[in-house]
C-alpha cells in the first residue's frame, strides 16, 4: 500500500498512520476542507462542488529533493538514480512559458449587496449567542478557462513569494497555492499551530506602509479576531499534548508578505507519546482560522450561508518525514483548475465578529481575489 486515498471513509487518519507505520517513508497529500464530515458525522455537506479533488490523498512519492535551511545543499532520494534527477533538474528552463497569461473574466458566487447582508445576518447569529466568530468566504469562477497550470503558478509566486506556497496535481485537478500560513507542524515532539487572523493592505509609500502595519498592530477587531482563534488552537492542541505543555509563543506578531501586511500568533504544545502522531491532525482539523469559533456550530452556518463546497480549498497540503515528523500548510490564497472541464476558481473572505463592517470585509474580500485575479488582466 503505496497510497490512501478516500471519498468517504471515516478511518482515513488511521489508514495514514498505518502506512507510515509500515514504510517509513517520505509521505506527500491532502486533506479537503469536508474531511470535518468524516471527523465530526453529524456534519453533513449539500454545497455543489467543481474542482475534483476528492476528500483526501496521501501517497509515497517516486523521487523527493529537498533544500537545507542554509540553502547550500541539495539532497535528492530517489527510486531512481538521483543523478540523472539532478541533470534534469540541471537542464530544465527557468522560464519555459513563450506565451503570456490569457485572460480570464471571473464572476463571483456572492455580489456585493448579497455578501453585505449575509454579513448582517452573522452577525446576529453572533449577537443571539449561536457563535462569536465566524469565517465567511466567496468563491470566484470562470468556467471554461483555458490556461497552462504551471505558468499560473509561476505568475503568482512572482508577485507573492509565500513560505508555504505549492503546486499540487493529482489527474486533472491542479492547484496553485501562495498561502502564508501554517497549519501544523510536528517536529520531534513538539507541535506547532500558526494561525493568521489580521490582513492590510501595503502601501508602495514606506511612511504609509508602517502606518498600516502599526494601525494593524493595534486594531481592537483584529486583536479580537486573533486572540479568539488563538484560544480554539490551544483547546485544540491540549486534546493530544501533555497537560501544561500548550504554550502561546507569540501572540499578535505582525508579518509583512509582498501584498498584505497578516497578524500572526504561534502556539505550541508537547505530543503525548503514547498518541499516534494523526491525533494532532484528528483533534485540530479543520483549522480554527478557517472556520471560527464554536467550531461545530459555525461549522453547520458556513454550509448554510456560503454557496459552494470549499473542496480543497481550506483544507491542507503538506508532507510527513520518514521519522514521522511533518509540516502541513493552510490552502488559502489558491487557484483550482479542474483540466477535464476548464473550471478554474478561487476562494477567499475573512472572520466575522459582531463588530465587524460590512463593507470593509468586502473590501478585504477583494483584496484577497484581486492578488490572485490579477495576473490573468
Amino acid at each position: 500500500m503505496n497510497v490512501v486515498a478516500t471519498q468517504g471513509s471515516a478511518d482515513f487518519l488511521s489508514q495514514l498512520q498505518q502506512l507510515h507505520d509500515e514504510k517509513q517513508d517520505w509521505i506527500f497529500g491532502h486533506l479537503n476542507y469536508d474531511c470535518k464530515n468524516l471527523l465530526e458525522p453529524k456534519l453533513t455537506t449539500t454545497l455543489p462542488a467543481n474542482t475534483g479533488f476528492p476528500l483526501f490523498h496521501f501517497f509515497i512519492p517516486e523521487t523527493v529533493c529537498y533544500i537545507n535551511s542554509e540553502q547550500t545543499v541539495l539532497t535528492v532520494e530517489t527510486i531512481g538514480d538521483p543523478k540523472l534527477i539532478y541533470e534534469a533538474i540541471c537542464k530544465s528552463d527557468d522560464v519555459p512559458f513563450k506565451s503570456p497569461i490569457p485572460k480570464v473574466q471571473f464572476t463571483k458566487a456572492i455580489e456585493k449587496d448579497e455578501y453585505i447582508d449575509t454579513i448582517a445576518t452573522l452577525r446576529k447569529h453572533i449577537a443571539d449567542g449561536d457563535c462569536y466568530e465566524i469565517n465567511f468566504c466567496n468563491k470566484g469562477f470562470c468556467e471554461k478557462a483555458e490556461v497552462i497550470p504551471l505558468q499560473v503558478f509561476h505568475a503568482l509566486n512572482v508577485l507573492s513569494p509565500a513560505p508555504f506556497a505549492a503546486f499540487y496535481r493529482l489527474h486533472d485537478q491542479y492547484m496553485m497555492c501562495t498561502s502564508p500560513e501554517r497549519y501544523l507542524r510536528k517536529a520531534g515532539s513538539k507541535i506547532l499551530s500558526q494561525p493568521i487572523k489580521g490582513t492590510a493592505r501595503r502601501d508602495i509609500d514606506k511612511t504609509r506602509d508602517d502606518q498600516i502595519k502599526e494601525t494593524l498592530r493595534m486594531d481592537i477587531k483584529e486583536r479580537a479576531e486573533n486572540v479568539m482563534i488563538v484560544d480554539l488552537v490551544r483547546n485544540d492542541l491540549a486534546r493530544c499534548c501533555e497537560v501544561g505543555s500548550v504554550e502561546v509563543e507569540e501572540l499578535f506578531g505582525i508579518y509583512s508578505f509582498p501584498q498584505v501586511h497578516q497578524m500572526i500568533s504561534t502556539v505550541s504544545g508537547t505530543l503525548r507519546a503514547e498518541v499516534p502522531f494523526t491525533d494532532a491532525i484528528r483533534h485540530s482539523f479543520p483549522m480554527g482560522s478557517m472556520t471560527g469559533a464554536p467550531k461545530f456550530k459555525v461549522m453547520q452556518l458556513i454550509d448554510k450561508y456560503e454557496r459552494s463546497a470549499r473542496g480543497l480549498f481550506s483544507g491542507t497540503l503538506g508532507y510527513i518525514t520518514p521519522t514521522g515528523d511533518f509540516d502541513l500548510n493552510v490552502v488559502i490564497r489558491s487557484l483550482f483548475y479542474n483540466a477535464a472541464t476548464g473550471y478554474l476558481s478561487y476562494q477567499a473572505g475573512g472572520a466575522i465578529t459582531y463588530d465587524s463592517d460590512a463593507d470593509r470585509e468586502w473590501e478585504e474580500m477583494c483584496l484577497k481575489a484581486w492578488a490572485l485575479e490579477r495576473i490573468f488582466s
